[in-house]
């Protein structure tokens, strides 16, 4: 199932198998985010498609203000923003992009797809530093090292999903990040003052 920011509830073919809502407020109305578990959900080890479930227990400087947390690789966080919607986002305090928080899909339903696609979290959050060919080259240095349980938790996150893998995902990330207006971002005082900016 997927729920909009307006309250109202949709079908999709990620069901509540993955997803579990969790309530919290914006703009003094309680509306619904979504917070995946893929271990309890599925069963499936995080860390073999490149996060793990978790908490915010100590934010970086460029973490964005209440963000819920899909999970995280080593310090790299992905997550929801209130103020974007259904848009999933990674936020790296080591980027090698000139933003510090970039959005990686439109929804979940289709950073599962992604994920699906290649194998773990990791190619799609490069992908905002990345040109094409840089990225089929990590792809395929990817796909060389995966390993047999790695393919097998692919495979089922896709058939317990009913998710198809996602057509041309470097072109789906980069116009995603392409057409986001980065003003949205609700940004720490910690993150001005380290950076040295006028909030």
């Amino acid at each position: 199932m997927l729920w909009t920011f307006d309250g109202s509830l949709h079908s999709s073919a990620a069901d509540e198998k993955l997803l579990q809502m969790h309530p919290f407020k914006i703009e003094g109305r309680f509306k619904f985010g979504l917070v995946p578990n893929l271990n309890r959900s599925l069963g499936i080890d995080g860390n073999l498609i490149g996060f793990t479930d978790s908490e915010i227990a100590v934010p970086h400087f460029c973490y964005p203000v209440n963000a819920p947390a899909i999970g995280f690789e080593g310090c790299i966080l992905y997550c929801f923003l209130p103020e974007c919607g259904e848009m999933v986002f990674a936020s790296n305090p080591e980027s090698c992009a000139e933003t510090y928080v970039y959005p990686l899909a439109e929804r979940f339903e289709d950073f599962m797809r992604l994920v699906i696609t290649c194998g773990s979290a990791n190619p799609v959050e490069q992908i905002v530093w990345m040109s094409r060919a840089q990225f089929d080259q990590h792809l395929q240095n990817e796909r060389a090292l995966r390993t047999a349980e790695q393919i097998a938790r692919i495979g089922k996150l896709r058939e317990e999903l009913k998710l198809s893998p996602m057509d041309n995902p470097y072109e789906y990330v980069k116009a995603s990040q392409t057409h986001f207006d980065g003003s949205q971002i609700p940004y720490s005082d910690a993150y001005y003052d380290i950076l040295g900016q006028e909030r």
